[in-house]
């Protein structure tokens, strides 16, 4: 499974990227408008960190303007991925951009019937929103594995699951059982994937007989 970080702090993702653990980057207008910087240079330095694909999105909202928008940001970096709307003008966006070789991520998907359309646009990646699902008292998860499923049904379809609205490792294990390809998560989230209270106290436990020793390895 990939691991890819929703966000726009360029110094979180370059900390994640040291240690091994980002694979690609996802963003919003939201995370950008965070950042309070300039929208292209962000993607610009977040494609310099990483070589996998960076979700840059769109802010129209007919075919025409996110068509040109998403031409503007592809021509950042060649591991852009322009990001889009599950609407039917982003679809139409979808195919025209796949179909001149983009890499796209069709968002705010909430239902497999969506996924599907965006499968057969010739998305690169897929974005089910699990977190948001949850919010409203349905399962995210069953979602995941409705749209796993049908696209194991098509193996002519070449879309990748990318588990989105990830808000904590619950999701992101059950993602990983059902054989999402993708999951993006903010850097608190991927942080937590680190803890476990036996794994502090284990080396606590190492650490206090260490000392007794008077030894050191140095």
């Amino acid at each position: 499974m990939k691991f890819f970080v929703d966000t726009a702090d360029v110094a979180e993702i370059r900390s994640l990227a040291e240690a091994g653990l980002v694979d690609g980057v996802t963003t919003n207008p939201s995370l950008v408008a965070k950042s309070g910087r300039d929208f292209k240079e962000v993607i610009a330095e977040i494609c310099a960190i990483t070589p996998g694909p960076v979700s840059a999105e769109v802010t129209a909202t007919d075919a025409a303007g996110m068509i040109a928008e998403g031409r503007v940001l592809r021509a950042i970096a060649p591991n852009v991925a322009v990001k889009v709307p599950l609407t039917e003008a982003g679809l139409v966006t979808c195919r025209t951009l796949a179909g001149e070789g983009a890499m796209v991520n069709v968002t705010l998907c909430f239902s497999a019937a969506q996924a599907l359309l965006a499968a057969k646009a010739g998305a690169t990646f897929i974005s089910p929103f699990v977190g948001r699902l949850d919010d409203i008292a349905t399962d995210g998860m069953r979602l995941i594995a409705d749209i796993v499923q049908i696209y194991r049904n098509y193996p002519n379809l070449k879309t990748e699951v990318l588990v989105a609205s990830v808000r904590h490792p619950i999701h992101l294990v059950e993602s990983a059982k059902l054989g999402a390809h993708v999951a993006t998560l903010p850097p608190n989230v991927i942080r937590m994937l680190l803890k476990h209270p036996l794994t502090d106290r284990g080396l606590e436990a190492f650490l206090a007989d260490w000392k007794k020793t008077g030894q050191t390895i140095l």
